[in-house]
């Protein structure tokens, strides 16, 4: 069997490279796959070339580095930055920047704005109408903090 590998060294490199990427169909999380398509690549590469088994290791171990580099480079880039860090199960904090319209006339300095299919109660320390348009500011609680919004033409 040995001797078969050192008289063929790419289908060793190509059958490594075939385990690694079933392995990686298993659930591996993509850690395999990139060892997988570089075993592959050495095997090809040892195929054209003939190679010493110290250049395929190196070539092997250079060329999983690379793909797993290009593939972090690639993923940061599509990666959106999430907005609402932290406030996954706190649906109030996801309000905060999002623009309303006032519902109710202010009674003790208190009135309503429509979000989605609710209404939240608001606050604000300025005098506002019904059809005002508000920025939401901050989260008190089920009370959102409003200011009216300078996009008024």
């Amino acid at each position: 069997m040995l001797q078969q590998l050192i008289a063929s060294p790419h289908l060793f490199w190509l059958s490594l490279g075939g385990l690694l990427l079933a392995a990686e169909l298993l659930g591996a999380s993509g850690y395999l796959l990139w060892s997988g398509i570089a075993a592959a690549l050495v095997g090809l590469l040892t195929w054209l070339l003939p190679l010493s088994w110290e250049w395929q290791g190196v070539s092997f171990a250079v060329l999983t580095m690379v793909a797993a580099w290009l593939w972090w480079k690639w993923l940061s880039t599509r990666q959106r930055p999430d907005r609402h860090n932290g406030s996954l199960n706190q649906r109030g904090q996801q309000l905060v920047g999002l623009h309303a319209t006032v519902l109710e006339p202010m009674s003790n300095g208190y009135s309503r704005v429509r979000i989605g299919d609710s209404t939240w109660r608001i606050t604000s320390t300025a005098q506002l109408s019904v059809g005002d348009d508000v920025v939401i500011t901050q989260v008190e609680g089920i009370t959102l903090r409003v200011e009216p919004s300078n996009s008024r033409l």
